[in-house]
Order: C-alpha cells, then sequence, then structure tokens
C-alpha cells in the first residue's frame, strides 16, 4: 500500500465512524433528521458557534439514551477489533478471537459472579476487575492446552477455546441457576446475550480509556507483533523475547477483553471479521493495521446495533445474535478454507 493510500484509507474509515454514529441516533422508534442530531451535537460541544435545528427532544435523546449507547458501541466495537488483530498476531491463527478462545467466556464467569454476589470490594470496578481475572485464566488455559510440542496448531487452538468456553457457560449456567435473587437472574440472562441497551456515560469512561490507553500501547509494540505475525523462528532470531512478549501481551488483551465485556456482554465475532477485512485492504503491517481496525470496529457495532434494535421492532435483538449471525457463517469459511490450505501444502 502507498502512503498515499493508508492516510486515504483512514479518512473513509473515520467518516464512515462518523455517519455510522450520526445514523446510531437518528434512527430508532423516534425518527431524527441527521441535521438536527449534527447541529446538536455541535451545539454541546460549540454552543456560542452552533445553534440546534431540530426539537428539544433530539438533545435529551443524546444526553440520555442513544448518545451512550452509540458511544459505548464505538468504543466496544474498536477494542474487540483492535483485541482480536492482537490475538490473531499473537498466535499465528486467523481463527483466534476473544469469543472463540474462550476469554469473554471466561470474562463473563468473572462478571456474573461478581454481580450474583453482590461483594462490591472494589466498588464500581469489581466487575470489571473480576471480568479480568476471568478473561486472562480462559485465556491461559486455552494457550496452554492448545500449545503441544512448543507450537499451537489451529485444530487444537479451536478445539481447546471451544471446550474451555463450553465448561465456562456451564459454569456460567450453574450459577444463574442457584442465584438466589431470580431478578438479577434474570438481568444477568439478558446481558449474557451481548447487548447495548444499558449503556449509560457512566459506563463508557473505563472501557474508553482502557481502549485509547490499550491502542497506545499496543502501537508502541507494533514491530514486535509484526515480527511474530511473521514466524516465531524469525522473532526469536530477531532478538525478541517471545514468552515475555506474549505474556505482556495477553495480560493487556485480557483487560481489554474483561473491560468491554463487563459493559457490554459477550459480543462474539466482531475481533474475528473486521481483522481479515482490515488485513486485506492495508496489510499485514500491525503499525498500519491496528489503528484502521479500532475504526472499522467501531463502524461495524454501531452499524450491527442499529440492524439489531430496529430489524423486529418493537422488539429489541440483541447486538451479541446478531454479530453471532454475521460471524458463524465467516468463521465456517474461514475453517474451510484452512482445511483447503491444509490439503495443499
Amino acid at each position: 500500500m502507498t502512503r498515499t493510500r493508508y492516510p486515504g484509507v483512514l479518512i473513509v474509515l473515520t467518516l464512515l465512524l462518523v455517519l455510522s454514529m450520526v445514523a446510531g441516533i437518528a434512527i430508532g422508534s423516534v425518527a431524527v433528521a441527521p441535521l438536527d442530531v449534527v447541529t446538536a451535537v455541535l451545539h454541546r460541544i460549540v454552543p456560542d458557534l452552533v445553534a440546534p435545528t431540530g426539537p428539544e427532544y433530539v438533545d435529551a435523546l443524546i444526553a440520555t439514551t442513544r448518545g451512550p449507547r452509540v458511544v459505548v458501541g464505538a468504543v466496544v466495537g474498536a477494542g474487540l477489533a483492535t483485541v482480536g488483530m492482537v490475538l490473531q498476531a499473537l498466535v499465528r491463527n486467523p481463527l483466534a478471537d476473544p469469543y472463540l478462545l474462550g476469554v469473554s467466556s471466561g470474562a463473563s464467569v468473572g462478571a456474573v459472579a461478581a454481580i450474583l454476589s453482590g461483594a462490591m470490594v472494589f466498588g464500581v470496578a469489581t466487575t470489571s476487575i473480576a471480568a479480568f481475572a476471568g478473561a486472562l485464566a480462559a485465556l491461559l488455559v486455552v494457550y496452554f492446552a492448545a500449545r503441544a510440542g512448543g507450537r499451537i496448531t489451529t485444530i487444537g487452538l479451536v478445539l481447546a477455546g471451544v471446550a474451555v468456553a463450553y465448561v465456562l457457560s456451564a459454569l456460567t449456567s450453574l450459577m444463574l441457576l442457584l442465584a438466589d435473587n431470580a431478578q438479577h437472574a434474570r438481568q444477568v440472562l439478558t446481558w449474557l446475550l451481548g447487548g447495548l441497551g444499558g449503556s449509560t456515560w457512566a459506563s463508557m469512561w473505563l472501557p474508553l480509556t482502557a481502549v485509547c490507553v490499550g491502542l497506545v500501547l499496543l502501537m508502541a509494540r507494533a514491530r514486535a507483533l509484526n515480527l511474530l505475525y511473521a514466524g516465531e523462528d524469525a522473532a526469536v532470531a530477531m532478538g525478541l523475547d517471545v514468552s515475555r512478549f506474549r505474556a505482556w501481551m495477553f495480560v493487556l488483551t485480557s483487560v481489554l477483553t474483561g473491560l468491554l465485556v463487563a459493559v457490554s456482554g459477550p459480543i462474539g465475532f466482531v475481533g474475528l471479521i473486521l481483522p481479515h477485512g482490515v488485513r486485506l485492504v492495508v496489510g499485514s503491517d500491525h503499525r498500519k493495521a491496528l489503528p484502521a481496525a479500532a475504526l472499522a470496529g467501531a463502524s461495524f457495532l454501531v452499524l450491527a446495533d442499529i440492524v439489531a434494535r430496529t430489524v423486529a421492532s418493537p422488539q429489541e435483538i440483541p447486538v451479541g445474535v446478531f454479530t453471532a449471525l454475521c460471524g458463524g457463517p465467516f468463521f465456517l469459511w474461514l475453517v474451510r478454507r484452512q482445511a483447503r490450505r491444509g490439503a495443499a501444502a
């Protein structure tokens, strides 16, 4: 990709994100003109320069319901796409994804345990910390279970991820069955489907900060990710401490996954689909691919949420269900392509 083309891709992705966020606020049970959304947002930013053109309820929609929902969706989408791209580089496997590897299931177990127990040891951050601990534990189990003879095979990784995800899902179901508070159990069950309906401005700051800081840290180690993605032997030859680097990356991706799952529930396949699409456009250099994946993931989840809450209106489908319906066939296509390559090799 030429230098002039890459900035153009970033500009297109940024415009797509802005348009999708405007659409996310404008589309719903009460339709709003896009111009009214734009002027209402700009009025909040620069009240002396821009006057709102729409009715007063547009500002209320932005402040209370659709505004935080769209922003949280963009943050979660950006984070999941970034984590998926990093995991694929760490294990050198195109099927790696926080959901398929059981990382989201681990985060769910931690978050559900914290919610149902009511043990708010760390205050409002308790759920996020519990989700991080569960995500990290699940990722380590999958990694060491799939590693045989110092290598990780595609089939081993997928089988280990599916097995761990099944066990953790069963554990989550068991906790729900044994829960004393039926209302909490119903809330958790809805949350487990993955959705953005409960988003608030207060719930946005922690994942937003984590995604921004995480992206900066990952960009600083983009060269190491490139070396590892090219091959472990080559990375070692270039002086990279692979074991130590992987350990730090696993901790970082687990923190991000845990914080994202805590605010939105487990939303699958975003980290699987977007990295592949981005690599087709900008290549495998993580210095270029990571920012593009973040922008593409943000737009994708905002648009997916629009479809999920309008396709069966007035009933709302959890966005996690919609992404699973999109990602499942894509995953099967990837498995089939991997099998063909393996047979041809």
